[in-house]
């Protein structure tokens, strides 16, 4: 496959794929394996939310307005865009 790329394009091998696109990559003998872990880890650890606990929604039901933190919607929904929904697929 490099060799048919090479007559076409310029390339150059850096060698067994490791990253791509946020994505690990670990080849062995029994196939390819991808796994999106350091990139969510460093999405948590971006957004100080390392060791946050799960939650159906972003914000705590039982909590008002007033005694829960405030809100940086902007912030909110970049992180939903570009971030969560790489993620999940």
């Amino acid at each position: 496959m490099k060799g048919l790329l090479a007559k076409e394009f310029e390339v150059k091998d850096l060698g067994q794929l490791k990253y791509f696109l946020g994505m690990e990559v670990a080849q062995t003998k029994n196939g390819i394996y991808m796994s999106q872990r350091k990139y969510t880890l460093n999405l948590l650890q971006e957004t100080n939310m390392f060791g946050c606990k799960a939650t159906n929604t972003p914000i705590e039901l039982e909590k008002r307005k007033e005694e829960s933190l405030p809100i940086y919607k902007d912030r909110y929904q970049s992180l939903v865009k570009m971030m969560l929904i790489y993620v999940t697929h």
